[in-house]
């Protein structure tokens, strides 16, 4: 790895030289372990800790196969998706791995005691398979994480809908977590040229499912002068979303926890901010009822910003304890677009307010190749720009995903994986300086 590394650090090797570049037997990645699934049985969530589950360990490197490539991986990142696989919760993501390796022998490589996690990198191609025409070694490039397979006809609509569809490094094995990744050739895209690698790899995951959730026609299909309302407008989805409705005109209206998140959303050029502590919203009389004075008083705030006018679209990822509220300020013909659900899957909302006033739930899964290419180029373009506040070493990745699981961190936290350390891998330093306090906004929060 030690020769790879060098190669990448050089800046100027060419390809063919990383092609002649001798693969590793095996490599260092962040994996859980089959034997462990048991462990936190009789716990809270909250009590799970990923550092106890989260091994960083030596792996063999999976076979190449048709369409593929071997990216070394200079970072990557945390999502929640990680969290979920590290607690086990809300099932066990050996059981994706199982069913993926009946598909066919190629994919029963991915049935093994063990999983590499991570849904996020930024990197270079070592190597790629039989069939693969557009990637080269030596190309730096990012990887989003939507894996398929598209031998069904349902896929070739919307790749999302293939039903092989599968998250990278969650519901497959090999993921960004690690030294060397396995990917599919069309999860590859080019990395931004003036970020760094932790940077690069931040945007992926989170960018790509607000840029489906919000503005794509599979979404909300959000256009100019729509009132959006973002939960968690500062965080690892709600910043992507936040600067989405800016850069395509509508206005966000934000609501975040503290002040601290409220001075980011107003960095980005938020005006429309509702603090949850301040306001004391309470959605939720106990666990099973909830207060519908609470949607009222909540919608009340939203007019008072918006100048009397309702919300156009809602951004939706808390899941449980917001849904019902989302529902209601939602005006006439809105639209509600949901994914993630972190505070619980089962929603509850008076279908009332939706039927009667004909609104839409739309539903949102990550984003297809188009729209994850469409929010990369805008990324590369300096129009969205990283949410990353923090980057740990890949020995302290038990800690970074402990940090996500207690949301005790801002936008999102990055991994070192094989970069030294921070601040590599800039090639266009113009572009770069001309957005360098867009790309720091979050940085140390």
């Amino acid at each position: 790895m030690q020769a790879i590394l060098d190669a990448i650090q050089a800046g100027d090797t060419a390809g063919a030289d990383f092609a002649a570049l001798p693969l590793p037997e095996s490599y260092r990645a962040v994996t859980v372990h089959k034997d462990d699934v048991g462990m936190f049985e009789g716990l809270e969530t909250r009590d799970k800790d990923p550092r106890r589950s989260l091994h960083v360990e030596d792996v063999a490197l999976p076979e190449l196969g048709p369409g593929e490539a071997l990216v070394a991986v200079m970072a990557s990142a945390i999502n929640y998706n990680t969290v979920w696989t590290s607690i086990f919760e809300p099932v066990s993501t050996f059981g994706f791995l199982e069913r993926y390796g009946r598909v066919s022998p190629l994919t029963k490589r991915h049935d093994l005691p063990y999983h590499v996690v991570g849904s996020d990198l930024a990197g270079v191609v070592l190597r790629t398979g039989p069939g693969v025409t557009k990637w080269q070694p030596g190309h730096e490039v990012v990887a989003h994480c939507l894996s398929v397979e598209l031998e069904d006809h349902m896929g070739h609509d919307d790749t999302m809908l293939d039903p092989q569809q599968r998250i990278w490094g969650f519901e497959t094995n090999f993921g960004g977590l690690a030294h060397v990744a396995l990917v599919k050739a069309n999860q590859l895209m080019p990395k931004p040229d003036h970020l760094t690698w932790e940077e690069a790899a931040s945007p992926g995951l989170v960018n790509c499912t607000a840029y489906r959730q919000l503005v794509s026609h599979h979404g909300g299909q959000m256009k100019q002068g729509d009132n959006v309302l973002v939960w968690g407008a500062s965080g690892g989805l709600g910043g992507f979303a936040t600067q989405y409705a800016l850069n395509g005109g509508a206005t966000p209206v934000c609501v975040v926890s503290n002040e601290e998140k409220a001075a980011i959303c107003r960095s980005m050029g938020a005006e429309l901010i509702i603090n949850r502590s301040e306001a004391d919203l309470r959605f939720w009389k106990d666990e099973r009822t909830q207060d519908p004075a609470e949607w009222k008083r909540f919608g009340g705030m939203i007019r008072e910003l918006t100048g009397g006018e309702d919300i156009d679209i809602v951004f939706e990822h808390p899941g449980r304890e917001t849904f019902g509220a989302s529902v209601y300020v939602t005006r006439k013909g809105g639209t509600i677009t949901t994914c993630a659900s972190t505070t619980g899957y089962m929603h509850e909302y008076d279908n009332r307010y939706l039927w009667m006033n004909l609104k839409r739930i739309v539903s949102s899964h990550f984003a297809n190749y188009r729209e994850s290419w469409e929010a990369n180029r805008l990324v590369a373009k300096g129009r969205i720009h990283p949410t990353l506040s923090r980057a740990y070493s890949m020995d302290d990745v038990g800690q970074a995903a402990l940090d996500v699981h207690r949301n005790a961190h801002q936008g999102k936290v990055g991994v070192l994986c094989l970069a030294p350390e921070e601040g590599l891998g800039v090639r266009d330093h113009e572009l770069r300086e001309q957005h360098l306090d867009a790309i720091n906004r979050f940085r140390g929060v």
